[in-house]
């Protein structure tokens, strides 16, 4: 056959691009949904294709970014794109199941076009991505106030040290983990609707009773029971947003929360600098009103949730919502058909069906997603340590309690610059591993700039480079986006969100391990220990790449190497489930 007739005939498979095409491909068009075979008399009409679909959209690439056409597409436009369901053949093999909760939305013929779905996606951000981003918001601010509450002679209130305060956050992060999983499984089976509101009303409830802290022992409770509450937040709105959302809207979709996190530390950094001053009052320190006002804050955000939590794009009426929902019924059937189109696998499973524990125990023995639970633990822990510490570093550098809160602003401000340059040039190269693997690259020389300089050194000058560290592309947003992706189900979707979130929290577990009290003030152990750690992590990243395309080279062989009768016997047939199936590709 040859590379002209390979590249007009159509692929069912889906995931990423099969890295056999991707050289070719990539310069002259879309790769999606193609039907490869060695089947040389196969003719592309015996597939039944909508001549109403429209265009297929170039995959963003790194060539494409700086070579390829830049095309326009009109808003009158069709925008649905090929899918499955256009083949009469297959279609049956990837509908979803009669409990869907919008299968009376779903239809293989409904068609919209690209000014409809552009309007749409602002409504869905403003009404569904904004309210979420404002829970991140208060996760952020009650988890992470915490940093300001040390530059009030927290620690000396309480009677504890440095490594106190590293146990508590041990504590923390153990609870938070251990939390992870059961959450899960409660959102799945209650409705992240009804269950994130939870948390959050649950957790700004501890915040507030920690005005009452009296010692470590307290301290240490209190950390806990945050952990607890917390746990499992992060991949319950990831499963929830999978409902509005395709795969590759969500990875700049989380890029945004993660903005959210940084502008809830601007927030409460500046609003620290007030609230601190409220100490003395009534016998009360300043670091205690901080967590009474910040907490009560975040209460009012968690009670709004129950109201602004619609449990799908089908159910949007409420008596807080309105009659009439927010979504018109030709909006539902958009958003319901373009997810569905976009990953067939949505349409498996209830979203209030619970996991069983066979499901359960399946999930976490799905080896395909070891490498990125490996990156979760390692990829963060070179500069955890420099920010826990930023506001006690500043401290012992001489700075005062309002200027430690507010020199941590910089630092901020450019870890929102980061994460936004770090996301869009992932999107628009269409490349995962090499993107997240380039903070890596950036914070070493910082670390070991960090390590040697003399202990004579200004402190402006420490203070900038722990600005640059702080500052590091925060790769986790688009990781999250990765590892979903990569699930391919519903059911394995649920579990690897909460173990690819237990991995990241193992990481902050053995990070908070690095600084200790007999290394200060420059921790120069703890920094070489750093260096050591992200030359790991580069190993990691690139292991990662050669052993997702290795899996997709491989699944390449043996579905191009077969028949479209035997392609449709294994659809029709297969026990594979997930990211398992030989028509699916993984994203690296």
């Amino acid at each position: 056959m040859s590379n002209e007739e390979k590249d007009n005939r159509l692929t069912y498979t889906y995931g990423s691009r099969s890295s056999e095409s991707s050289d070719n491909e990539d310069k002259k068009g879309p790769h999606a949904w193609t039907l490869k075979s060695t089947d040389v008399e196969a003719k592309v009409d015996e597939v039944d294709v909508d001549n109403e679909l429209g265009p297929p959209i170039p995959p963003s690439t790194l060539y494409s970014l700086f070579f390829g056409k830049k095309q326009k597409i009109s808003n009158d436009a069709t925008a649905t794109q090929y899918s499955v369901y256009d083949d009469a053949t297959l279609r049956e093999a990837y509908y979803p199941i009669d409990t869907y909760e919008s299968i009376h939305r779903f239809d293989t013929g409904f068609r919209w076009k690209w000014g409809e779905e552009k309007r749409l996606v602002r409504k869905l951000d403003l009404l569904i991505l904004l309210w979420t981003c404002i829970m991140f918001f208060a996760l952020e601010l009650d988890r992470a106030n915490i940093k300001q509450a040390l530059s009030d002679n927290f620690l000396g209130d309480l009677g504890m040290t440095t490594n106190d305060y590293n146990n508590g956050m041990i504590v923390f992060y153990c609870s938070f983990l251990l939390a992870e999983l059961p959450s899960q499984l409660v959102s799945k089976r209650v409705g992240p609707d009804r269950w994130i509101p939870t948390q959050i009303t649950l957790w700004s409830i501890v915040t507030i009773f920690q005005i009452f802290l009296k010692n470590k022992a307290s301290f240490y409770g209190t950390r806990a029971l945050l952990g607890v509450l917390e746990g499992g937040f992060i991949p319950d709105v990831v499963l929830y947003l999978s409902y509005f959302y395709t795969g590759s809207e969500l990875n700049l979709r989380f890029s945004v929360f993660w903005i959210f996190l940084s502008i809830a530390d601007i927030f409460a950094a500046f609003s620290a600098v007030g609230i601190l001053k409220l100490g003395g009052i009534h016998g009360l320190s300043g670091w205690r009103y901080l967590f009474l006002i910040q907490g009560l804050i975040t209460l009012t955000i968690g009670l709004l949730s129950y109201g602004m939590m619609p449990s799908g794009p089908t159910t949007t009426a409420s008596w807080f919502r309105g009659k009439k929902g927010w979504f018109s019924e030709r909006q539902e059937k958009i958003i319901v058909n373009r997810v569905l189109r976009d990953d067939p696998s949505k349409g498996t499973m209830h979203n209030r069906q619970a996991l069983t524990p066979k499901l359960f125990w399946k999930a976490i023995c799905d080896y395909h997603l070891w490498p990125l639970y490996a990156i979760g633990i390692c990829f963060n822990i070179p500069y955890i340590p420099p920010n826990n510490y930023l506001t006690l570093n500043l401290k012992s550098l001489g700075f005062s309690t309002v200027k430690s809160n507010l020199l941590v602003l910089p630092s901020t401000f450019l870890t929102i610059i980061n994460l936004l340059a770090i996301s869009f040039f992932s999107e628009m190269v269409g490349e995962k591993t090499l993107v997240c693997m380039g903070p890596q690259f950036y914070v070493l020389p910082l670390l070991i700039a960090l390590y040697v300089l003399p202990a004579s050194t200004s402190k402006w000058v420490l203070y900038v480079l722990s600005t640059m560290i702080v500052g590091t592309p925060y790769a986790h947003a688009i990781q999250v986006g990765w590892n979903s992706q990569n699930s391919n189900s519903v059911r394995t979707r649920t579990v690897s969100a909460s173990l690819y979130n237990v991995s990241v929290q193992i990481g902050s577990i053995m990070s908070s391990l690095i600084y200790r009290a007999d290394d200060a003030p420059r921790y120069r152990r703890g920094n070489r220990d750093l260096i050591a750690i992200t030359c790991l992590n580069i190993v990691i990243y690139l292991f990662t790449k050669f052993f997702y395309v290795h899996i997709n080279k491989k699944r390449d062989k043996i579905w191009n190497g077969m028949t479209e009768e035997e392609k449709k016997i294994y659809l029709d047939t297969t026990t594979d489930e997930g990211n398992k199936r030989l028509d699916f590709r993984f994203l690296h």
